[in-house]
């Protein structure tokens, strides 16, 4: 990936230089992201259906908890992994509830809301090189290239959802088999990485968008009742179980600082 010293911006408002605003991506990133859609998928169902708040108050309730934790995660210097985590967390369950208020209040077809969403990403992308002349999130050094991250975290997770629901649902395809089918694709892409020399850009967007999918169906999966497919556990078990696992994780990486990337350099 490009290097974060390449192509260093002009200093303005938002284009001060700061240190590295993400982390390092290694297991642990992945791990934590797909830990992390799925509690976009389990969380926005456990607020909208099961405590009855419904699309409209879940969505507004979680843009407004998703706002400030961008605001102090754009706000800081450098990367703190409780901020950065907890925004992905935020921004996975407002993705999801960006494609469902579609689908399931306005009655926008999956296909249709998996091409937008699609359409919108490359924008986003094109706008946000065309500014600073590299995707690389090793080069997220200035605030105005962290909106452009967010920006395109937020449609890569709305994307990711209408796929996900489109292959599991629509097609019936069924959780269990979307999720290894989702697996296999982001399998694909790491050997056409690492074995076939696809472009590590490239390759890790590709791979973040797939995430989506992979840990929402795992999600369904676990927390659907067995006649819907699932494993029955429940929404609030589910969400509970993953929220558990990711802050320790996050404990482990603010201790252990294994996830800087000063540290990995």
């Amino acid at each position: 990936m490009t290097n974060a010293s390449a192509a260093a911006p002009a200093r303005g408002a938002l284009d001060e230089v700061l240190l590295d605003k993400v982390p390092e991506v290694t297991a642990y990133f992945w791990i934590i992201k797909i830990l992390a859609t799925t509690v976009g998928e389990t969380a926005a169902d456990l607020l909208s259906m099961r405590l009855g708040l419904g699309l409209g108050v879940t969505s507004a309730v979680m843009a407004a908890v998703f706002v400030v934790g961008l605001a102090f995660q754009v706000r800081s210097a450098w990367y703190v992994p409780s901020l950065y985590w907890f925004t992905v967390v935020a921004i996975s369950i407002v993705g999801t509830l960006v494609s469902d208020n579609l689908v399931d209040g306005y009655g926008v077809s999956l296909v249709t809301t998996s091409v937008a969403f699609a359409v919108i990403l490359t924008v986003v992308f094109a706008l946000w090189y065309r500014s600073e002349r590299t995707l690389s999130i090793h080069s997220i050094v200035t605030r105005r290239r962290e909106l452009y991250y967010w920006a395109a975290i937020l449609f890569t997770f709305a994307l990711g959802t209408s796929v996900g629901d489109l292959l599991a649902e629509q097609l019936d395809l069924g959780y269990a088999t979307a999720a290894v089918v989702f697996a296999g694709m982001i399998a694909a892409v790491a050997a056409a990485h690492y074995l076939g020399g696809l472009n590590a850009i490239l390759a890790f967007w590709t791979a973040y968008v797939l995430t989506r999918p992979l840990g929402a169906s795992v999600g369904d999966l676990m927390a659907k009742p067995a006649i819907a497919g699932g494993f029955g556990l429940g929404t609030v078990n589910t969400s509970l179980i993953f929220l558990a696992v990711i802050l320790a994780l996050v404990v482990f990486l603010t201790v252990s600082r294994v996830d800087r990337l000063d540290a990995a350099r």
